[in-house]
């Protein structure tokens, strides 16, 4: 759709030699700098091989020295890396009520501070499409970006998202004109796109620059606005048969409990999300709980961010921190469930409502230790994400420009 800067690559390579380089590409952004040593056992060639293809990817502009490596004794071996900038990919994250776009280079630089924008996401693809559209060109035209510098779009969002169909089927669901949303994303922005699941972005980030990198076996979840689950197997980010699993939210964890958008009555969202919280709040504030969450507007009470109400914690207010309590609670009773099916070695808490830290972790703890068994939950350690609020768009940028260069490899090896 797009004529990539990868695709000079072609025209100064012979058909081997250009999937090799593709090849060297993909391993140099997944290991990061790399020596020649470790390409060669990698990438199964010789070391005239690699260097061949190393000194041909250098006089092309793509790869340069970044230093030197360890050495148990003798000289230290030197260490080669793709240069800033030559592959860029735009990530956008869609938020139940925001959305974020970042430009992010091969060496997780990002090109701007990322840009938010008040457009929650929407039933209608449309109505979303165009106002999105607007701040993406303004974007590319303030950063003097083309379509030929970008190799894709990688786009993150909640809800039940089929990766490999490109559908999501609990949003933009509506004037779907018979073509996949992944497709209408492509015909709005004349690149290719792939879309996941916000989870999975989280639980990547995490996998490759975070606290789960070179785990085994660990958790991610996401509380957020809703509550999800990103899981690590075996070293292998797992998504189930269809890219479903994870979908921790809305399993019911409340007799008769309140109905969720979902359809269900019960669901843990419905305790324990942003969502739940934000609710909480609101009703016990026009109840009349004495509280700084007064002081709001009405319009600030309609939808109070969890921002907020951490803030009220953090300068003392009892019910803000109550509030934190309880959905600490029963997140921690659910925690106890996924802590005995999957006995993780490590269980990450990211999004906005884990930057409660110790309001919601000391409550947590404490239903985990009632509902988990002792033997199973000491082998787990439960960590608050150090990423920051950017970390989505971290493991987008990840999961696209893999994607991105397997179409290449795919493309060369015809």
């Amino acid at each position: 759709m797009n004529l990539h800067l990868l695709n000079d690559i072609t025209k100064s390579s012979g058909g081997k030699q250009t999937l090799q380089k593709y090849q060297l590409i993909k391993h140099l952004f997944n290991m990061g700098p790399s020596s020649v040593s470790s390409l060669c056992d990698t990438m199964n060639m010789s070391t005239p091989s690699i260097l061949k293809l190393i000194t041909g990817l250098t006089d092309e502009d793509w790869v340069e020295k970044k230093g030197y490596g360890m050495s148990m004794g003798g000289r230290k071996p030197d260490l080669y890396g793709l240069k800033d900038k030559k592959i860029l990919i735009i990530c956008i994250d869609i938020e139940l009520f925001h959305t974020k776009i970042a430009i992010i280079d091969n060496n997780y630089n990002f090109i701007f501070e990322p840009k938010t924008v008040a457009l929650p996401i929407s039933k209608s693809r449309s109505d979303f499409f165009n106002i999105l559209n607007t701040h993406l060109q303004d974007i590319l035209q303030s950063q003097n970006i083309t379509n030929d510098q970008l190799i894709g779009c990688s786009v993150g969002m909640p809800g039940l998202i089929d990766a490999k169909k490109g559908e999501n089927y609990s949003y933009f669901l509506s004037d779907v004109e018979n073509i996949s949303l992944t497709a209408a994303f492509e015909n709005m922005l004349k690149l290719p796109v792939v879309i996941q699941n916000d989870v999975n972005g989280s639980s990547m980030a995490e996998f490759t620059h975070g606290m789960a990198k070179g785990k085994q076996n660990a958790l991610i979840l996401l509380m957020d606005w809703g509550v999800g689950l990103g899981i690590i197997m075996d070293g292998k980010l797992r998504q189930g048969a269809c890219g479903f699993s994870g979908e921790l939210g809305h399993i019911p964890f409340v007799e008769n409990g309140a109905l969720c958008y979902c359809g269900k009555h019960g669901c843990l969202e419905t305790i324990a999300s942003g969502n739940a919280l934000s609710e909480m709040a609101k009703e016990g504030i026009l109840s009349g709980k004495n509280s700084m969450l007064n002081d709001l507007s009405n319009e600030e009470l309609e939808r109070i961010e969890p921002a907020v109400i951490i803030k009220a914690a953090n300068k003392g207010d009892q019910y803000a921190i109550q509030l934190l309590s309880n959905i600490g609670t029963y997140m921690g009773k659910g925690i106890a469930v996924l802590i005995q099916l999957f006995n993780p070695e490590l269980i990450i808490l990211s999004g906005k409502i884990a930057e409660a830290k110790q309001y919601i972790t000391l409550p947590m703890q404490q239903a985990i230790n009632t509902y988990c068994m002792t033997q199973i939950r000491d082998k787990t350690t439960i960590a608050s994400s150090e990423l920051g609020e950017n970390s989505r768009l971290l493991g987008y940028a990840t999961t696209g420009i893999d994607h991105f260069l397997d179409n290449y490899i795919k493309k060369a090896k015809k």
